[in-house]
């Protein structure tokens, strides 16, 4: 269903979860598609469905009817080691909460992506990319030892150490102070532009979505452009 220039594609899909003895519809019959290279903020407010939302795009869940295709694989059709595998070198994720693994140092935590992906060069990757979001000097810190917006680059270098087709961010800025957001921010949209990373990012933070090429507002279950 993807071509080479689409990399995500959600054709009627509906999820609902268990609600007070009840089950309540968070996505009704949704329906996207996602140019390659492009940048998607959604918007909605809290409760709407969009962590939901982008857990099925990522094939981290399942949706109850409807399909989605992630760069060519068709998600719903397959069982969770399968989406595993789609996902294996082709997305990376950012999270609110960063993350990390305590007891590795931001190196060691970096590696590990390019590690599992068999990557012999895993340690001068991670450095390379720790580098380039400016933790060259704090390579061997934990991140007990680093401040939230060093953890969130830490975050992203990991992301980044075996380059995404897509980049999912999940309120990459929600625990940052606004000058330490504005840094995660531009290098987000550097790894955008000179990766050509598909990014597909949730935000209740409208300046951020205006940086994207395209808003949507999940909104009742749908997306409105």
């Amino acid at each position: 269903m993807t071509s080479k220039d689409t990399v995500i594609v959600a054709e009627a899909v509906d999820k609902q979860i268990s609600s007070g003895g009840g089950s309540l519809a968070i996505l009704r019959r949704l329906s996207l598609s996602v140019a390659a290279g492009q940048s998607v903020a959604i918007l909605g407010r809290s409760g709407s469905g969009k962590t939901t939302l982008l857990s099925l795009l990522a094939g981290l869940d399942l949706p109850d009817a409807g399909r989605i295709w992630l760069d060519g694989s068709e998600l719903t059709a397959l069982d969770e080691d399968g989406r595993a595998s789609a996902r294996a070198g082709r997305v990376g994720f950012v999270f609110q909460s960063f993350q990390l693994l305590a007891g590795l140092s931001a190196l060691e935590n970096v590696m590990l992506p390019a590690e599992l992906a068999g990557a012999a060069d895993a340690r001068a990757r991670a450095a390379a990319v720790l580098s380039r979001v400016g933790l060259g000097d704090r390579l061997r810190h934990r991140p007990r030892q680093l401040s939230g917006g060093e953890q969130q680059r830490v975050a992203l270098a990991r992301a980044f150490v075996v380059p995404p087709r897509v980049l999912f961010a999940d309120e990459p800025t929600g625990n940052l102070d606004t000058a330490t957001a504005a840094e995660i921010i531009e290098q987000l949209f550097e790894f955008n532009r000179r990766d050509g990373t598909t990014l597909v990012l949730v935000t209740h933070d409208p300046h951020l979505a205006g940086r994207c090429q395209r808003t949507l507002l999940l909104e009742d279950g749908r997306l409105h452009e």
